[in-house]
């Protein structure tokens, strides 16, 4: 089997998708590795940091905070890195002392921040420049220091960066937030062992187990992520509207399959059985239904059928074609 070969993008690819960004509003280089695109239409700004060449390799010409902008009519800063930075980089310091001090924040009513992996990082420790925003940032590392967090060996080649200057230690940046809200899988180690870090009395932390480290697609797939930032830009965000929302993995396909290998994993058949039951009574879903079968089958051979299967069972056709 051979690996899929994927061709580096070209300078002038990477210059044209920028290019097409100006179109949008200000395109501003921010050093060698990072830009910052700014629209203003409303008085609510969204602030996002996100991965330039992982927007490219995945097809995405606009980065989702542009794209929210555009959905939702609010201003949106996006501030773009090429490559992991974890966007320390003193012209990206420089950047928002700027925005400071041209009091910039000031003229929205309300500011949310946003990110994922070491752009939540970001998102978390650039809150402090917009005392009073509300931050969103999934799985987000709390430092890369080796003196703090030195279990993490994910990112050991990271550690050269410097997490001690300006913006460093983000749960601190989160002092003067409004509100925060840390989303992570607590079956991923050092996810949660991050957010340990990140525990004060204005932060939410949003366990959303076996979504991995893929939180933000999963929950775009869910169609909720784009909720989830509305309801922050509107003010409405709340652990409790999150949760609410969060009920569509219930009838998320992927979610699901994840949920079936953790039971089966587990050797929990009664467990295994019950899910599968409930979901295929919703939903289309041909290795749930399967599953469900081989398990009843199971069960009836050794003298303890299943008390739930006569009461609606999953028709043999059904299964036998799915």
């Amino acid at each position: 089997m051979t690996e899929d070969v994927i061709t580096p993008p070209t300078a002038t690819d990477v210059d044209e998708w920028y290019q097409g960004l100006g179109q949008l509003g200000i395109v501003r280089s921010l050093g060698g590795t990072h830009r910052a695109v700014l629209v203003e239409d409303s008085r609510t700004l969204l602030v996002t940091f996100e991965r330039a060449d992982a927007l490219r390799a995945t097809g995405h010409d606009l980065p989702l905070g542009q794209r929210l902008a555009q959905d939702s009519g609010v201003s949106a800063l996006t501030i773009l890195s090429e490559g992991e930075t974890w966007f320390r980089d003193r012209d990206v310091y420089a950047y928002f002392d700027e925005l400071i001090d041209e009091a910039f924040f000031d003229d929205f009513d309300r500011v949310v921040f946003y990110g994922e992996g070491c752009c939540g990082y970001a998102a978390a420790a650039y809150s402090v420049a917009a005392p009073g925003a509300v931050v969103i940032a999934l799985r987000p590392q709390a430092s890369l220091d080796a003196r703090v967090a030195e279990w993490d060996q994910r990112f050991f080649d990271k550690r050269r960066l410097n997490f001690t200057d300006r913006f460093g230690y983000a749960p601190d940046m989160l002092d003067a937030a409004e509100h925060a809200f840390v989303v992570y899988d607590p079956e991923q180690d050092y996810d949660a062992m991050h957010a340990a870090l990140f525990t004060r009395s204005n932060v939410s932390k949003l366990r959303t187990r076996f979504l991995g480290d893929q939180i933000g697609e999963m929950l775009m797939g869910m169609g909720i992520l784009e909720e989830i930032l509305d309801a922050a830009c509107e003010g409405q965000l709340s652990e409790t509207v999150f949760n609410r929302l969060y009920r569509a993995r219930r009838n998320y396909a992927p979610y699901l399959n994840v949920l079936l290998d953790v039971f089966d994993d587990g050797a929990r058949p009664f467990m295994t059985a019950a899910m599968c039951k409930s979901v295929s009574d919703r939903m289309e879903m041909p290795n749930h239904r399967r599953r469900l079968k081989e398990l009843a089958r199971s069960f009836k051979d050794q003298g303890n059928p299943l008390p739930f299967w006569d009461a609606k069972p999953v028709s043999e056709p059904e299964v036998e074609g799915a």
